[in-house]
């Protein structure tokens, strides 16, 4: 079953988008499994954003991998680990996956959940 990691601003997107997660990554990739790196429930805590309690109870639904590294450092351990792809927004992070060629899935137009694989 393929693996799909979660950053923090996919965490924040069923609720600033209103958007059915697990349907929308279902829809694009079949049965997956949804993993959140465990530092990026520490960024949820420590996030002063609206939606970020709802988040965290979000993040505790799905799979919580421990990793050495916090933050980025995380996702793309994660990710490596699990031959998986990512679910974010956050442009930097992009663009460091898309150079360890990690294939990604992110959000367009603020409507939809595309997918970018790297060949």
């Amino acid at each position: 079953m393929q693996s799909v990691i979660l950053d923090t601003n996919a965490l924040l997107m069923p609720f600033e988008m209103r958007m059915n997660l697990d349907l929308a990554v279902s829809s694009l990739l079949g049965e997956v499994r949804m993993v959140v790196p465990g530092p990026m429930i520490g960024e949820l805590k420590n996030l002063d954003h609206k939606y970020a309690k709802a988040a965290i109870m979000l993040a505790r639904k799905y799979e919580i991998l421990q990793t050495e590294g916090t933050g980025d450092d995380a996702i793309v351990e994660a990710a490596i680990r699990l031959d998986a792809y990512v679910l974010t927004n956050d442009k930097e992070l992009k663009r460091r996956l898309r150079s360890l060629r990690i294939p990604l899935i992110y959000l367009r137009s603020n409507t939809h959940l595309v997918v970018e694989t790297i060949s």
